[in-house]
């Protein structure tokens, strides 16, 4: 059973790692190459640079090496070559702890523990006050759900959260990293596990969440990006394109071709819930009825 906590960990602290100073911040990724496996390279020379207080969104195909730029910031693992620096300090050479007390994560799968709503908000910040963790729930747009409930703040939400919805859980993560205040920001793949419906209630939250801090979007679905101030789209693991959304449209380009699958298919999925919900209506306007 502990086993794992006898496990040498990978990546190590440098001797002299000194604490992340956070200024700006300013992340850069600089001809940064990593492989998981030496023979199967994921990122082939990737640069690029998310300036202060704004948002750069990474996007493209499965596989294309999206997720790996957001576990290497985080310094789960090293780069194989290049560096990613924070207001110029590379990451390998601060202590972890200061680095990732500067990252706050809204990941896919939010990791919830089995205790109250309270206490897996306060996770962020457990030193905070029960008034700043109504205040972030606030923000995250969830404190309306939280009053419905018998118990409020002090329901459990079971092993894993499975007594909350997808949309619930994520506003959850999405309060706690607020009540973490960190000044650089990754959402990854935030909203991929949710319906359409959901993403757009929550997506206000995310927007909240990320206002005036430097962030790093990485997502499946582009409807999340379009506001972002640079989308980057990697293909093969190197940036195939990059620019703002109505840019990159009009290069008709991967880009293009990515928006315009998932606008069908949103559509698709659209018409789809409307049939389900009114599906007299629908067979009397002369379409046919879903099987």
């Amino acid at each position: 059973m502990f086993q794992l906590l006898d496990k040498e960990p990978e990546i190590l602290d440098a001797p002299d790692a000194s604490p992340l100073e956070v200024t700006g911040p300013v992340v850069r990724f600089e001809d940064v190459h990593f492989a998981y496996d030496p023979d199967r390279p994921i990122l082939k020379g990737i640069s690029f640079t998310v300036p202060a207080g704004k948002t750069i969104a990474v996007v493209g195909p499965s596989g294309a090496g999206k997720s790996t730029i957001s576990r290497l910031l985080y310094r789960f693992y090293d780069v194989s070559s290049g560096k990613i620096t924070i207001d110029g300090q590379d990451v390998r050479e601060v202590g972890q702890d200061t680095l990732r007390a500067a990252i706050g994560m809204v990941p896919q799968d939010t990791v919830l523990f089995n205790d109250t709503i309270r206490y897996n908000i306060r996770y962020g910040r457990p030193g905070a006050s029960d008034d700043d963790v109504e205040r972030a729930a606030a923000m995250a747009q969830i404190a309306p759900f939280i009053a419905s409930l018998p118990k409020g703040f002090d329901t459990p939400v079971g092993e894993r959260g499975l007594k909350l919805s997808g949309g619930e859980k994520q506003r959850v993560a999405i309060a706690r990293t607020i009540l973490k205040a960190p000044p650089i920001l990754i959402l990854d793949e935030a909203t991929s596990a949710l319906d359409t419906q959901t993403e757009r209630d929550i997506q206000s939250a995310l927007d909240a969440v990320s206002a005036n801090r430097t962030t790093l979007v990485i997502a499946h679905r582009l409807s999340t990006v379009v506001n972002a101030d640079e989308i980057i789209v990697l293909r093969d693991g190197v940036i195939a394109e990059r620019g703002r959304h109505q840019a990159l449209l009009a290069r008709d380009g991967l880009y293009a071709q990515m928006w315009n699958r998932q606008l069908e298919a949103s559509q698709a999925e659209e018409l789809l819930r409307k049939t389900a919900n009114d599906p007299d209506g629908f067979v009397q306007r002369g379409r046919p009825a879903a099987e």
